[in-house]
């Protein structure tokens, strides 16, 4: 997976692969990639067995910090409630923001570890992590400084980003820009404390417009943070414009995208992380077009938007299935967007991503023939083994004989 950058349009068709290869692993880093394993002495030695064997995976768009769980508005969404009226009448994330806010930080620390603990299982070494479910001063802190402390503690790389403008709380209902000048001037506390490298505004109907998007994070580039943003989930507003215009690292969603946005996109070179978990749990029929924005020359990436309303998986290797069948991306086309192009649209390209030597030795063993075999054998997980920084994480436990009740006396 060794590139230079991004790979975007056509050359997301790229997949460099070696065949009976050798990993090579010294002190954390990956220190030789190669077909032969002459000269070399290892003290441990995984015999692979004709599997396999990638970068980590990049999920470079998740909300993994929160309080609670929101399954009872699966009922909403089958009787067909919108989400911007379940939004509306309470639910939606304001209905997270009450349970975190009352959640501590050692709760929101332990619950978001368990999440973490599972995306590693899935393949997943390295993660961004959205605030956004506390929308005031102190809620918002909690959520990054938790963030910080999984990064310091957790197997797991996580990258931070602030989205305090996620939606409008009640207390600031009939005054929205009341709202978004409080989260503005919590930007210098962030900064101070390294708590985020990137800010995100939700950019939607009934949420932000596209004006006070363009306020509020021009405001934050000149703070100097990275720009993300959530544009055209539901409704065609112009925030695939607005992504490319600022010089967003990403735009986010994109199921409402215009041809001008995604000519935009290709041309800025601001990279579409795109969420078809989120479009499969909404009920949705109409999915963002991936196919489109390859052949135009968009680089594009994929991410599991893992929270607990919209998409409440952490099982990446899903998102493969829904990116190939509904998505219409080929296989190569989805392993770089989970890998070289996931970790740029995070601001870790040099470090996350691909299997090359000097870099983090984060490698992936699957219990697979090739990578064709993901996206077709889906809803199940295919890892064999985790390696994040040369260590092993985690590893599929060998299903052992068990004696049935009856046969004991």
């Amino acid at each position: 997976m060794e590139s230079d950058g991004p790979r975007a349009g056509k050359d997301m068709q790229q997949l460099p692969m070696l065949e009976e290869a050798v990993v090579g692993i010294k002190d954390g880093k990956v220190t030789y990639i190669g077909e032969t394993t002459e000269g070399i002495q290892a003290d441990d030695i995984i015999d692979c067995q004709g599997k396999l064997v990638t970068p980590g995976l990049v999920d470079p768009h998740t909300h993994v910090v929160f309080g609670g769980s929101r399954e009872h508005e699966m009922a909403l969404k089958q009787q067909g409630v919108p989400y911007l009226e379940i939004l509306k009448q309470g639910g939606g994330i304001l209905s997270t923001v009450e349970q975190t806010r009352v959640a501590s930080e050692d709760h929101l620390f332990e619950k978001a570890s368990f999440h973490l603990d599972r995306m590693l299982s899935y393949g997943v070494t390295t993660v961004e992590a959205k605030s956004g479910y506390g929308l005031d001063v102190e809620t918002e802190v909690k959520q990054l400084k938790v963030a910080k402390r999984l990064q310091e503690s957790h197997a797991m790389d996580l990258v931070s980003t602030f989205l305090g403008a996620h939606a409008i709380p009640h207390e600031f209902k009939e005054d929205p820009q009341a709202f978004l000048d409080e989260m503005l001037g919590m930007l210098d506390l962030i900064k101070l404390e390294e708590l985020a490298e990137f800010v995100d505004i939700f950019t939607e109907t009934g949420v932000f417009t596209v004006e006070q998007s363009r306020d509020f994070l021009s405001k934050a580039k000149e703070k100097g943070f990275g720009l993300k943003i959530h544009a055209d989930e539901i409704d065609p507003l112009g925030g695939t414009e607005l992504a490319a215009d600022l010089g967003a690292i990403s735009a986010d969603h994109l199921v409402g995208a215009s041809d001008e946005g995604i000519k935009k996109l290709a041309q800025s070179g601001t990279i579409a992380v795109l969420l078809p978990g989120t479009t499969f749990y909404l009920g949705k029929e109409t999915f963002a077009r991936a196919r489109k924005m390859i052949d135009e020359g968009v680089t594009v990436a994929l991410a599991t938007d893992f929270n607990p309303g919209s998409c409440p998986t952490e099982n990446i290797q899903l998102i493969m299935t829904f990116a190939a069948l509904r998505l219409k991306m080929t296989p190569e086309e989805i392993w770089n967007a989970m890998t070289v192009n996931a970790s740029y649209a995070i601001g870790r390209g040099e470090q996350a991503g691909q299997l090359a030597v000097g870099r983090k030795a984060d490698v992936v063993i699957w219990d697979a023939p090739n990578y064709f075999y993901l996206p077709y054998h889906y809803g199940v997980n295919h890892v064999n083994t985790v390696i994040k920084n040369g260590l092993i994480v985690s590893k599929r436990r060998d299903i052992v004989d068990t004696v049935s009740l009856s046969s004991k006396s």
